[in-house]
C-alpha cells in the first residue's frame, strides 16, 4: 500500500466516547485510517470527529448501542454507505460494574453480559459479509487480563472477558488461514479509564482506588499503542494476542 500501513484502510471503533476507544481513534486517524467511532454519547462523539478532522484525518461519528443488533445494523450500513467498506473492527465497548456474587446484582450481570458478549459478536456479524467476500479484514477485540484470571468481585465481569478470549481464538481458527481475516485480542491490565468510576460496590470500589492511589496504571494511549502495532503489520502477519499490564501491577 502507498504511504503508511493504514492508509486507505476504515476502521470501526465501538466505545470511542472515551477511553481506549477515544484514544484509538485518534491514533489510527493519524495513522492514515478513516475511522467510523461509534457509542451511545453522541455529544462525546461529535466532539472527537471534531477533534481529528481539526488534525487532518477522516471520521464519521454514528452514536450506537452495541445491545441492539438493529442498531449495530445500522452502524455498519452508514458505514458502508459512507467508505463502502470496513477494513478493521475494533470491539471496545464494555462495562465493568464489578460487586460480590453474594450481592445478586443480576442486572448489572445482564448488562455485562449484553455489552461484553453480545455486543461484541453484534458487531462481528455485521462485519464479517463484506470481510468474507474480500477475503481480507482485521478484528480486534479489546479483553482484559481479567480474561486469563478471576479476582474477587470480579467473576461476572471476568467470566465475559474469558468469552472474549474463546471467542477471539475461535475467530481465528475459523477465518484467518481460509479466509485472510486477521484476529487480535488486546488484554491489558488495569488502565486508567471511566470504567473504575462506575463500579457501584463501594468496598471494591474503594478498594481500588487505595491500591492504586500511589502506582501508574496503564493509559488509554498505551493500549491504543498496541491496537496500533497490531493492526499495522503486513497482511500475512497476525498478532494474536497482546498481553499488557502496568509495570507495578503483580497479579
Amino acid at each position: 500500500m502507498p504511504g503508511t500501513p493504514l492508509q486507505d484502510r476504515v476502521a470501526l471503533i465501538t466505545g470511542a466516547s472515551s477511553g481506549i476507544g477515544e484514544a484509538a481513534a485518534i491514533q489510527l486517524a493519524a495513522g492514515g485510517a478513516s475511522v467510523v467511532i461509534a457509542a451511545r454519547r453522541a455529544n462525546r462523539l461529535e466532539a472527537l470527529r471534531r477533534r481529528i478532522e481539526a488534525d487532518g484525518g477522516t471520521a464519521l461519528a454514528v452514536p450506537t448501542d452495541v445491545t441492539s443488533r438493529a442498531s449495530v445494523d445500522t452502524l455498519a450500513r452508514q458505514t458502508l454507505e459512507r467508505f463502502d467498506r470496513i477494513d478493521m473492527l475494533i470491539n471496545n465497548a464494555g462495562v465493568m460494574p464489578l460487586s460480590p456474587i453474594a450481592t445478586r446484582d443480576v442486572e448489572a450481570w445482564d448488562r455485562m453480559l449484553d455489552v461484553n458478549v453480545r455486543g461484541l459478536l453484534y458487531c462481528i456479524a455485521a462485519v464479517l459479509p463484506g470481510m468474507l467476500e474480500r477475503r481480507d479484514g482485521h478484528i480486534v477485540n479489546v479483553g482484559s487480563l481479567a480474561g486469563r484470571r478471576p479476582f474477587p468481585g470480579g467473576t461476572v465481569y471476568s467470566a465475559t472477558k474469558f468469552a472474549v478470549r474463546a471467542i477471539s481464538a475461535g475467530l481465528r481458527l475459523e477465518l484467518s488461514p481460509e479466509d485472510h481475516i486477521r484476529v487480535t485480542d488486546i488484554e491489558p491490565g488495569v488502565v486508567a479509564t471511566e470504567l473504575t468510576g462506575h463500579i457501584p460496590d463501594e468496598s471494591i470500589r474503594d478498594q481500588f482506588h487505595a491500591t492504586w492511589s500511589e502506582r501508574t496504571p496503564l493509559a488509554p494511549d498505551d493500549v491504543a499503542r498496541a491496537i496500533l502495532f497490531a493492526v499495522s503489520q503486513p497482511w500475512h502477519v497476525n498478532v494474536n494476542e497482546i498481553l499488557i499490564r502496568p509495570t507495578e501491577q503483580g497479579t
